[in-house]
């Protein structure tokens, strides 16, 4: 199974696109016995002047990225808080029941537009603060990484 990052914006080379890719490559390290696979797609911002103009574009794009069949989470402020482990689960339940793909969808700067949101088939939180989009793809691949290790039973999680 892939799960895909559709992240508005382009994270520029620096020390949290290191630490994304350190995240991300080790998640896909362990991750191949479990059949699991791990991408990244930047969706370009939009550039209209109205954020609920931006929204609609960018959620058009991210919905146009989204493999076919994927499970969607979406990232929202306002979505479900699951701990490690519930997070875990849930993708092996995805994984377990045959899906194929999960995209995992990180808005721009005004958050999601309610075309991902109304199709999201978990609407998950970080907490109920806003962080910013770059932080949290950093958050994410540390998530992804965390939930490999819980499914292949490796120390670095503790409960």
């Amino acid at each position: 199974m892939k799960i895909t990052i559709l992240a508005v914006g382009r994270l520029k080379a620096g020390p949290e696109r290191e630490l994304l890719e350190r995240y991300r490559d080790r998640a896909a390290r362990a991750g191949r016995p479990l059949s699991l696979a791990f991408e990244l797609k930047e969706i370009p911002d939009s550039s209209a002047r109205r954020a609920a103009v931006r929204k609609d574009e960018e959620a058009a794009a991210i919905i146009a990225a989204v493999p076919l069949g994927a499970a969607i989470v979406a990232l929202d402020e306002r979505g479900r808080a699951l701990d490690s482990r519930a997070f875990a689960d849930r993708i092996a339940a995805w994984r377990d029941g045959g899906a194929r793909d999960i995209a995992i969808a990180i808005g721009g700067a005004d958050g999601l537009g309610t075309t991902v949101l109304d199709r999201a088939d978990l609407r998950l939180a970080f907490g109920s603060m806003t962080w910013p989009h770059q932080l949290v793809r950093i958050l994410l691949a540390e998530q992804l990484y965390r939930t490999v290790t819980i499914l292949t039973g490796h120390p670095y999680h503790r409960d």
